[in-house]
């Protein structure tokens, strides 16, 4: 009984100490668990020339696309890389029979052998004719005879070298290989089936090297400049952002819609983006003009609607809407019911409530 009696005063006791070393030890902690001021850390909003931005949705595409096609007619005897396989550059993807090339390779070797053969005895007989010649003891004819033999299994000899060359290519080219490292995302033939010259093999696309797509309305493309950073949301990727450069600016508008093809490059060395996948771009456009600016660590995303904490004169938190436009480094211009000033909560965000009460901590971020 007494044993029991100091364990349960002990644990009575660990429980009534245990508020007062959480407020001791963590006190930011403490407050938040028994309903005190919130611990945040807050920066203050602040005024900077930022070009304007408008948001355009791209599909992603592969720099790198290729429909792989055999070079030589035959019936397909193995496909080696199948639809969603990751292949190397020059790793095979099909074969095709190979008896027929083969036999008219050994006939030609036979072929050249002889010949060759022929050339040697030809090339003697001319130096014979020609030293008989200087000797008077042919004729003007008998040498050309020799020497018109000599050319012609010279000639032969070549014409069936160049013959066995391109069989041994054509051999080379039975096996279709890909063209550069990537993903198989189609199959257009089957073992069994007759593959013509020219006849799609499979397709390819490299999913390292991809880009977005947009079409730009032509009010603004004399503010578009390659090289601009361009941030990109992917709703299927739960809203992941991926940084991305301008490659390429296209000087030619669709006539009907009027708007000019823009491709923006893409990091994708995890392959987490698929090609065709759709893209919300953020394009900084037109000349810079001064804005309200936040840390990007400020913005507080609710599917596509976005919203900011300002601390009040009350200790507070103030949810403010908030319209996103051009950024620069880690900040980002918006509008809203925000000031250059404002303390702006950047830590402690995620799950604050509008109008709960906050204790905040400096924090300073690098000017843009």
């Amino acid at each position: 009984m007494r044993a029991n009696y100091r364990r349960w005063r002990a644990e009575v006791v660990g429980w009534v100490l245990f508020p007062a070393f959480l407020v001791l030890t963590f006190p930011g902690l403490a407050m938040a668990q028994f309903g005190g001021p919130a611990p945040v850390r807050f920066t203050e909003a602040i005024e900077h020339q930022i070009r304007g931005s408008i948001e355009l949705t791209g599909s992603v595409e592969s720099r790198r696309a290729s429909t792989v096609a055999s070079e030589v007619a035959g019936v397909v005897v193995e496909l080696s890389a199948r639809e969603g396989e990751t292949v190397r550059v020059g790793q095979p993807l099909a074969k095709l029979r190979q008896r027929n090339i083969l036999l008219r390779f050994r006939a030609s070797e036979g072929e050249l052998e002889e010949a060759r053969a022929r050339l040697k005895l030809a090339t003697a007989s001319r130096q014979r004719a020609e030293d008989l010649h200087a000797e008077e003891v042919l004729s003007v004819q008998q040498l050309d005879d020799a020497m018109s033999e000599f050319e012609a299994w010279k000639g032969r000899v070549a014409q069936l070298e160049a013959d066995l060359a391109r069989l041994e290519d054509d051999l080379a080219r039975t096996t279709i290989r890909a063209p550069f490292s990537g993903v198989v995302v189609a199959e257009h033939t089957a073992q069994g089936e007759w593959l013509s010259a020219g006849g799609a093999v499979a397709e390819m696309v490299d999913v390292t090297t991809v880009e977005l797509g947009l079409e730009v309305p032509e009010q603004y493309f004399s503010g578009l400049a390659v090289g601009e950073s361009v941030e990109i949301v992917f709703d299927a990727l739960a809203g992941a952002v991926v940084e991305g450069r301008v490659r390429a600016v296209i000087p030619s508008a669709d006539p009907r819609a009027r708007t000019f093809p823009v491709k923006v490059d893409i990091p994708n060395d995890t392959r987490a983006i698929g090609v065709g996948m759709l893209g919300r771009a953020q394009l900084s456009v037109g000349q810079s003009q001064p804005v309200v600016a936040v840390p990007k660590d400020a913005l507080v995303s609710q599917g596509r609607d976005q919203k900011i904490f300002v601390i009040d004169a009350e200790n507070k938190a103030r949810a403010v809407p908030v319209q996103t436009g051009g950024s620069v480094g880690g900040w980002i211009a918006v509008t809203g019911a925000v000031s250059a000033g404002d303390q702006v909560i950047v830590r402690g965000n995620e799950r604050l409530q509008p109008g709960a009460e906050v204790v905040g901590e400096s924090i300073e971020y690098e000017l843009p």
